[in-house]
């Protein structure tokens, strides 16, 4: 018997989105050279978060980010990065000063059997690992029930963000197997949503910006004088002042508390199921079918469009991607990925 393979929520969330994806990054273990900031960035706020609730030490937190962001008086990116971060961090910390939730486990890793719902026979090609972002006890009616908290960075947060949570293929998948590997009851999700500020760092006015504005407001001038200055660049403390006036608003953050029943668990481990055997078949017959209504899911090319639109060529691949191991999220101190809704 071959030996098992180990699988993942992101192996089979981007094989049910996109099977040639899923052979790119799992089968030929193909990454990007280039990270997408919007992946880096929520990687960077799963780490403080977990600090936060590990030691409620924000300055603990604040110093992760600027140990991320050490680049950031040379590079812009990481500039950007540590603003947003360290205002985000701080807003957190003075919306949640005390919690009535109590945390049981942080970034808690788990394996278990893919199981064959008609036979219960395991299966010989997968098991299934991850790592949750955490597990809380939160009071209730009947007393504590169990929750995953699973943390969330969105661009914007709306009905139709909230609505898509119910889809969320990950929680139910890792609401089974905590119960499985843990011992653990799990009631529902705690989705713990953070926005990010769209807000940007004024970069003032060149002297030729200066020059054609002041001349502009001269023409209109009836005294043939103004008052005009120049604008100048908006400094990192008067930056983090707006950003923490925007981050005082309740609405930057939101927590979402939604039930797993029985029912959706049962149904998961099915679909589960169905996957590895769909897999297993496109493996033997080689055959990954593109999907390119997801090529540009979450409004930016998926990480290997540029792949497929070459048809795979030597040269892209090595100019643009590396070879790594899959399922880089369950190294130890590796932060979960940053995912939206995967359905």
């Amino acid at each position: 018997m071959s030996e098992r393979r180990t699988s993942t929520y992101s192996m089979w969330s981007l094989f049910r989105n996109c099977r040639k994806a899923a052979h790119w990054r799992y089968v030929l273990e193909l990454v990007p050279l280039e990270k997408d900031r919007n992946l880096s960035f929520g990687s960077l706020i799963h780490t403080c978060l977990e600090t936060w609730h590990l030691s409620r030490d924000l300055g603990a937190a604040l110093d992760h980010v600027d140990r991320a962001c050490a680049n950031r008086a040379q590079e812009e990116e990481q500039r950007r990065v540590w603003h947003i971060a360290t205002a985000m961090m701080r807003g957190y910390a003075a919306r949640y000063p005390i919690e009535e939730l109590e945390v049981v486990a942080l970034e808690k890793s788990f394996e278990g059997e893919i199981i064959n719902p008609a036979t219960a026979a395991s299966s010989r090609s997968f098991t299934l690992a991850g790592k949750v972002d955490g597990i809380v006890r939160v009071p209730g009616g009947s007393g504590a029930e169990h929750f995953l908290l699973e943390h969330k960075t969105a661009s914007a947060l709306d009905a139709g963000y909230l609505e898509r949570l119910w889809t969320d293929f990950q929680i139910t998948l890792y609401a089974h197997y905590v119960e499985q590997a843990l011992g653990i009851h799990v009631d529902g999700v705690l989705y713990n949503v953070l926005v990010k500020a769209r807000l940007q760092q004024g970069t003032g006015e060149t002297e030729v910006e200066f020059e054609a504005r002041r001349e502009a407001l001269l023409a209109k001038s009836k005294t043939g004088k103004t008052s005009a200055k120049r604008k100048l660049p908006e400094t990192d403390e008067e930056f983090q002042a707006r950003l923490a006036a925007k981050y005082a608003d309740p609405g930057m953050f939101h927590r979402e508390l939604l039930y797993v029943s029985r029912e959706q668990i049962d149904t998961l481990r099915t679909e589960l199921w169905e996957l590895t055997q769909v897999f297993l078949d496109a493996r033997r017959r080689d055959v990954w079918y593109q999907n390119t209504s997801f090529c540009f899911q979450y409004g930016r090319p998926c990480p290997y469009f540029a792949l497929c639109r070459s048809g795979g060529s030597p040269n892209v691949i090595e100019n643009f991607y590396e070879r790594r191991p899959p399922h880089e999220e369950l190294r130890e101190g590796s932060p979960s990925p940053e995912e939206g809704p995967a359905f």
